[in-house]
């Protein structure tokens, strides 16, 4: 009985374990996003918006 009681706690551990990685990981990537969408709007005014920029040759 002592056993089941431990493969009880270790299967509520996993699922709770795999649930926070889950919503960590959807969180990472959405910062990841977010950060990679701001580089771009960044290098956009760097290189075509701000003042006197020339644009690169392609």
């Amino acid at each position: 009985m002592e056993n089941l009681t431990y493969y009880v706690a270790l299967l509520l551990m996993v699922i709770i374990g795999i649930i926070v990685i889950k919503k960590v990981a959807g969180c990472l990537f959405k910062s990841i996003f977010t950060l990679i969408l701001i580089a771009l709007m960044v290098a956009i005014w760097w290189f075509f918006l701000r003042e006197g920029a020339t644009p690169p040759k392609l």
